[in-house]
């Protein structure tokens, strides 16, 4: 249990993270529909993550991976609480729009540099059950999360949420600093960074990328299948009160359930880390997750569609930790922040071209129809995944006792 101090701290302080997190979304939406009565104000809000993450991701990984990622997550999290600390106070919708996205670009540093620290502190073989933990947590949050803030938000209003929100960011970074220095050496002989040192840092990138075929397949095959997902994701609401025809009330109970099958499925990877294999988390349970995008969208009631969003969750809480574990276990730590970055950079990209497509079609044709067709294809690729994943020459891919390449 010794082995587990440490991580089990880090999961703790980015776990109360993210339940402000969920707490502060809420109250943030509730709280620019008031200020503005307008519902594209609101909409505006899901827009700035994308453009914080196409201003910084081009050269945040080189910052990253030259500085020590301790320091720099816990600079990340005091700059963030002091930030959100000032939006209840803040009465001009254009301003705040400035401020979530300096806490946008902010935090596009975090992502990578947890993934870099988590690599150096939680030892290989103990890596998958680490991120089924952390999914856990996520999803514990998504469920709990919610559920505080309506109640805050009833019986005080949004500004105490957002003003939680900000503490857990210093809490986050108060339990992170209590963590160890993971690369002390980081910070000797820095050099600027200039153009030059941007292209460099691509190049050994792409030299990376060029090397590591059997990687880059696993990781295209893994994030189109799953960036199909989340552009499915974006019709749900629609599907499910067009075409279903149930009501607001409905679609909240669903989504609550599907947060329970996610936390379920969190678990029990978790419980089985050591019995079941890297591979079969990352290709079984993206295919399985694949396969809950068609039921939920060829579901014809209540029922059905609730049924197969908690089979979805379930599975997508395995695929999320193997790919995880997948990444870490393959990618050199010293670029590990690089690749992170431009492949966030690249996949956002993605994400918002196959939502607009998608939407698009919907327009055109039965959204139905759209959406299973768009389903069937992320099963396509993600069965590619699979028997990709689960080829025997490409077993020693998966080992989980050895440490990430340090370059």
């Amino acid at each position: 249990m010794g082995s587990w101090k440490n991580p089990i701290l880090l999961i703790s302080g980015i776990g109360i993270s993210y339940l402000g997190n969920w707490i502060y979304l809420i109250a943030l939406n509730i709280s620019i529909l008031n200020l503005t009565g307008s519902a594209a104000a609101v909409a505006g809000l899901y827009i700035i993550r994308p453009i914080a993450v196409l201003i910084t991701n081009f050269w945040s990984g080189s910052v990253i991976d030259r500085v020590n990622k301790r320091k720099l997550m816990i600079s990340i999290d005091i700059v963030r609480g002091v930030l959100v600390f000032f939006i209840p106070f803040i009465g001009s919708l254009w301003t705040i729009y400035l401020i979530l996205l300096m806490i946008n670009m902010v935090g596009s540093f975090f992502g990578p540099s947890s993934s870099v620290y988590i690599t150096k502190l939680v030892p290989s073989e103990n890596r998958k059950r680490f991120n089924s933990i952390m999914s856990m947590t996520n999803s514990g949050a998504f469920l709990i999360g919610p559920a505080i803030a309506g109640f805050l938000i009833m019986y005080f209003d949004t500004d105490i949420c957002m003003i939680i929100n900000a503490i857990t960011f210093f809490v986050c970074g108060f339990f992170i600093y209590l963590l160890p220095n993971v690369d002390d050496k980081v910070n000797k002989a820095q050099e600027p960074i200039h153009w030059k040192t941007l292209l460099n840092d691509w190049n050994e990138v792409r030299k990376f990328s060029m090397q590591a075929k059997f990687f880059i397949s696993v990781y295209i095959l893994f994030q189109v299948a799953m960036l199909i997902g989340f552009a499915l994701d974006s019709q749900e609401v629609t599907f499910i009160k067009q075409h279903l025809a149930l009501s607001d009330r409905d679609y909240g109970l669903i989504v609550s359930i599907t947060g329970i099958g996610a936390l379920a499925g969190a678990f029990a990877s978790a419980m089985v880390a050591k019995k079941i294999q890297l591979r079969l988390y990352l290709g079984a349970g993206m295919f399985l997750t694949s396969i809950g995008y068609i039921l939920f969208y060829s579901s014809f009631n209540f029922l059905t569609a609730t049924l197969a969003f908690v089979f979805l969750g379930f599975f997508m809480a395995f695929a999320n930790a193997g790919y995880a574990t997948f990444f870490q276990n393959n990618v050199p730590i010293h670029i590990m922040g690089r690749f992170g970055s431009i492949a966030d950079m690249v996949q956002g990209t993605i994400q918002i071209g196959f939502t607009l497509i998608l939407g698009f079609f919907a327009e055109w044709f039965s959204l139905q129809l759209v959406c299973i067709i768009f389903g069937i294809i992320g099963a396509i690729l993600a069965t590619a995944l699979f028997i990709t994943t689960m080829l025997p020459s490409k077993a020693k891919n998966f080992e989980e006792d050895v440490t990430a390449a340090t370059g």
